[in-house]
């Protein structure tokens, strides 16, 4: 669990889905952690990603217990630098040296390929298909969520605290994978479209789910209170959900999800 929220899918989602605080991000759990689709990898492949940020979180410990002034976020602060190709001060060298940076950047970018490795994804995608991807795996697992399969993080601990004794009653309880970022439907005022790029994906996415013919961004564009206004982001959304094979369209217009066989 350690490396897939240390990797680059799980900060990709943060910064979508959390607040700030004045300019810095800010970690929310019931949109940052709750409704994160985690990855359902083999025992071996989890085995690795595990190792790897035994690593990492060993690796820094001892920087840090060597060099008692030294910070995570200073170590963080000189990696972001390193990896945008900015030059490093003197003081940046010294922390580039005595937090081991360039070996923490390592054992980052190994753990990012473990994650991916595990989603069953490129390493190198885009954020915007990152982002894409974890809002279409969220929603169907919210619908696995509702024929009963619940995909617990800590089983034992999970079920025991939501007084689940057997498997049918999953379904009930307050699961991991929540799933809010999928709309409500049956509210008699038109919503509004969201300003969140996550949570535009995951309207389009749900819209899309609901209907039984294909549809164009001006048709989806009318479900919502802003009506043409949105029509444009609503057409990139359709874009990328059509570049990662969620939805098919026979005009290039308009769109409809792929249904699994």
């Amino acid at each position: 669990h350690l490396g897939i929220l240390s990797s680059k899918i799980h900060v990709v989602w943060v910064l979508a889905c959390g607040g700030t605080l004045e300019d810095r991000p800010r970690y929310n759990k019931d949109v940052c952690f709750d409704p994160f689709p985690f990855p359902n990898s083999p025992d071996a492949l989890k085995a690795k990603i595990r190792a790897a940020a035994e690593e990492l979180d060993a690796l820094r410990k001892q920087c840090q217990a060597d060099h008692p002034g030294l910070t995570l976020t200073q170590i963080y602060n000189v990696r972001e630098k390193i990896r945008a190709k900015e030059a490093l001060n003197e003081a940046e060298v010294a922390i580039k040296t005595e937090g081991l940076v360039l070996i923490v950047n390592e054992l980052h970018d190994k753990i990012d390929g473990l994650v991916a490795q595990a989603y069953g994804w490129p390493a190198d995608l885009p954020d915007e298909d990152i982002l894409a991807r974890l809002v279409a795996l969220n929603a169907e697992r919210a619908a696995e969520e509702k024929r009963g399969l619940v995909r617990w993080l800590r089983p034992d601990y999970q079920r025991a605290r939501a007084g689940i004794v057997d498997t049918q009653a999953a379904v009930e309880s307050d699961a991991q994978i929540a799933a809010p970022l999928v709309l409500e439907t049956g509210k008699t005022q038109r919503p509004l479209f969201p300003t969140n790029e996550v949570e535009r994906t995951a309207a389009v996415f749900a819209t899309l789910a609901l209907a039984n013919t294909p549809l164009d961004a001006s048709n989806i564009a009318r479900t919502f209170r802003q009506g043409a206004r949105v029509e444009a982001p609503i057409a990139r959304v359709l874009a990328a959900l059509a570049r990662l094979g969620h939805v098919h369209s026979a005009d290039g217009k308009s769109f409809i999800l792929r249904r699994a066989a």
